[in-house]
Formats: structure tokens, C-alpha cells, sequence
């Protein structure tokens, strides 16, 4: 059974259309108007062995913070309906990840219950065109709209590149071993029977 989902919103400020398939071969498709953003993107798809597709038309002549949210919030909402009620599913993923000087933890719940902790920090203002602080409200929403707790911590690193990137890889890596189906698990991974 195929386990993808196709999410579309548009708003005044801007258009966006995500296809998500969890049980891909790694395959990045994305045009945002934000280099950076495209390839953080583009290394989650191949690092989780996702498929993601996302064609996003913003307001970058604002600046890039409601393509960067907006995809987030996206991208959460085709998360939460490709695994849909989340039977037989691992349920939980964390990972490590080293990215040269960056050592960066992640954690994930696919619980249907939005928390989001993130205890990194960055020296400077913009990777490329991308603004540092948007790291935190990508995640946000992706944890909010997913329905997901998604833990970070930088456990070590200087290079704002590289610690955004390790945070990319550890969620994509994290999100896959939480999505695994497990033949031992035959309804959700609960006590309570229902998440």
C-alpha cells in the first residue's frame, strides 16, 4: 500500500504544492526561489530515502520567511497524511548525526501531538540567501502541522552551514526510522490503543 501524500496551499503571500512519499529512493525535486533552503530540502528527500517534490512562489521580495514557514506547514500536513493512522509503524526516531564540526541530535513522536524543542543557535545572520532564524519556524510548523514532537539539540559545532545541514539529515534519518513498519506491531505503537 502506497504511502504518499499531495498537499496544496495557497494564500496572498504564497503557492505552494508538496508531493511526499515515504517509501521512496531519495528523490529531491524543489524549487522555492531559496538555494539553500532547495538544498536542505533536496538532502532530506536522499538522506531519509524519501521522494519530495516542492514548487513554492513566495513573496521573496519581502523576504524568504512565508515560502520558509509556509512549505513547513506544507510539507507537516502531507507528513501527517502519508502515514495516516500510523498502525504498524515504529512510531518513534531519533538520530545523532556528525556534518564535520556539527554534532546534532534529533528526536522524533509521530503522536498526533504537536511539541517542538529546538536548542541550537547560529552566529550569523544568512546561510547564502537564507536567514538563520528561519530554521526554527520551518521546524515549528512542520512539528505543528505534522502533529509530531521533534526534539533538537546541537551537541557540538561552529559552522552555521553545517549544523543547519546536520539538522536536516538528523530529522530526515530520524523521520524514516519512525515512518519503518515493524511486522511486530499490528495496530499503534500505544497503550491506550488510539494516539
Amino acid at each position: 500500500m502506497s504511502r504518499n501524500a499531495s498537499v496544496n496551499r495557497k494564500t496572498r503571500e504564497t503557492d505552494i504544492s508538496v508531493f511526499f512519499e515515504i517509501d521512496g529512493g531519495g528523490i529531491g525535486k524543489t524549487d522555492t526561489g531559496i538555494g539553500f533552503f532547495d538544498h536542505m530540502l533536496e538532502g532530506f528527500a536522499r538522506h531519509g530515502l524519501f521522494d519530495l517534490e516542492v514548487l513554492a512562489k513566495g513573496d521573496l521580495a519581502v523576504d524568504g520567511h512565508h515560502t520558509v514557514e509556509d512549505v513547513g506547514i506544507v510539507l507537516g500536513c502531507a507528513i501527517r497524511e502519508a502515514t495516516g493512522d500510523k498502525a504498524g509503524i515504529r512510531r518513534y526516531g531519533s538520530c545523532i548525526l556528525p556534518m564535520d564540526d556539527a554534532l546534532v541530535l534529533c528526536a522524533v513522536d509521530l503522536c498526533q501531538r504537536p511539541y517542538f524543542s529546538m536548542e541550537c543557535d547560529f552566529t550569523s545572520e544568512r546561510v547564502g540567501g537564507f536567514e538563520t532564524a528561519l530554521v526554527r519556524e520551518f521546524f515549528y510548523a512542520i512539528s505543528y502541522s505534522a502533529g509530531m514532537n521533534l526534539h533538537f539539540k546541537k551537541l557540538s559545532g561552529m559552522n552555521d552551514h553545517h549544523i543547519i545541514e546536520a539538522m536536516f539529515k538528523a530529522f530526515s534519518k530520524a523521520l524514516d526510522q519512525a515512518t519503518l513498519k515493524d511486522e511486530r506491531i499490528h495496530d499503534v505503537l500505544s497503550t491506550k490503543g488510539s494516539l
